[in-house]
């Protein structure tokens, strides 16, 4: 029997893809980067936003050359400090809760419900508080709240163990192949969904593929 369900937040509850590809173009811009799309933003995001930044800096832009010949500061801690400043004023600009999220929360009753995420704690807490659903979860836990990120296993299994629940008792709900990966490497079930940033090809390995967010409830049981 299923007693902890693990949330996903990006692309799962809420969807922040137009937020977070603002700020990453923000974030850019000093560097003469092109502007990202929506589309090209969420087929990105999911495994933590500093590691792409950095890779997203052009390796021959005068800017960061001039950065670190002449004052020794390091073009990936600007481009991450602008994000953080722009985001931190833009969190919920565009976002909303996915369809079906808040009415299908308020309906799983009995269950231990967290949300696991690759986004900073303080963030994830401000997009559920801003949708008005933080009050549906036992515990959030960001990308600087754990040992180590998704994909890894890690911070599944500490969530499992800090609610002393078994493998079996664990469902993991996301929306990407981050997710699944984790969720299979721990060693639970995975519900995957298909609205969100991945398509439906990066989500072969789940245990149960789902349309609307809403399906959970004939799901969860049959799991």
């Amino acid at each position: 029997m299923i007693k902890l369900l693990i949330f996903d937040l990006d692309g799962t509850l809420a969807d922040t893809g137009q937020d977070i590809t603002h700020a990453l173009n923000y974030a850019l811009e000093p560097f003469g980067v092109r502007k990202y799309s929506l589309e090209e933003t969420k087929a990105m995001v999911g495994s933590g936003i500093s590691k792409l930044l950095e890779s997203l800096i052009p390796g021959d832009s005068p800017v960061a050359e001039e950065m670190r010949n002449n004052n020794g500061q390091k073009p990936e801690d600007l481009v991450l400090s602008r994000f953080l400043e722009y985001y931190d004023n833009h969190l919920i600009d565009n976002t909303e809760a996915y369809p079906q999220v808040k009415e299908t929360l308020a309906k799983l009753h009995g269950f231990k419900k967290t949300v696991l995420s690759n986004k900073r704690e303080i963030y994830s807490k401000r997009v559920l508080e801003g949708l008005d659903i933080l009050q549906y979860f036992d515990l959030v836990w960001g990308s600087d709240s754990v040992r180590e990120k998704k994909p890894s296993p890690v911070p599944v299994l500490d969530m499992m163990q800090y609610f002393q629940v078994s493998k079996s008792e664990t469902l993991l709900i996301g929306d990407s192949n981050f997710d699944v990966e984790a969720g299979k490497s721990a060693g639970i079930k995975v519900v995957a969904v298909t609205y969100g940033f991945r398509s439906r090809e990066y989500l072969t390995k789940a245990d149960e593929v789902i349309d609307n967010f809403e399906q959970l409830i004939e799901v969860i049981p049959r799991i």
